[in-house]
């Protein structure tokens, strides 16, 4: 199982300061049993989508973003993924909102969708360390059966 991780953040891809989410994300999927590229740090907008694409042609299993999924006028990972995938999952994204709706009201904000681009499983998870180890503890018990799954496993 092959995943990558993508940062999306103008100031981390700036330099500004440093990537905090990604490598939650990474050692999330590494425990999972993953081999993992990444933190891959590119800023809001069409990187995001030459990233993702980048991501589909290389066949990697899953990739997990981080960042841009808020509600300020930079935030267009969602609208990133949606041009790149065939079809949406929502139940993973959902899940993701519910899981810190309970500690951090300001979840529900989050516009992170998931889908599915060819056999790539794309996730957009808060750009927020807490978003990301919250959306890790969600995907564990999924992600490498849905993986299978994309593999043409059994259900």
């Amino acid at each position: 199982m092959r995943a990558l991780v993508v940062t999306v953040s103008n100031r981390a891809s700036a330099g500004v300061y440093e990537d905090a989410g990604g490598p939650i994300l990474v050692e999330g999927l590494l425990g999972m049993g993953f081999a993992v590229d990444g933190p891959r740090v590119v800023p809001d907008g069409e990187p995001v989508e030459a990233a993702l694409r980048e991501a589909v042609a290389a066949a990697y299993d899953v990739v997990l973003t981080t960042g841009g999924t808020g509600l300020s006028p930079t935030d267009r990972t969602p609208e990133m993924t949606r041009r790149v995938v065939d079809r949406e999952v929502p139940g993973i994204a959902e899940a993701v909102r519910v899981s810190s709706l309970g500690r951090v009201p300001t979840a529900m904000l989050s516009r992170g969708v998931a889908g599915l681009a060819g056999r790539t499983l794309v996730v957009n998870l808060p750009g927020s360390p807490g978003g990301c180890r919250d959306g890790v503890a969600v995907l564990a018990p999924v992600l490498p059966h849905a993986v299978d799954q994309l593999a043409g496993g059994d259900h």
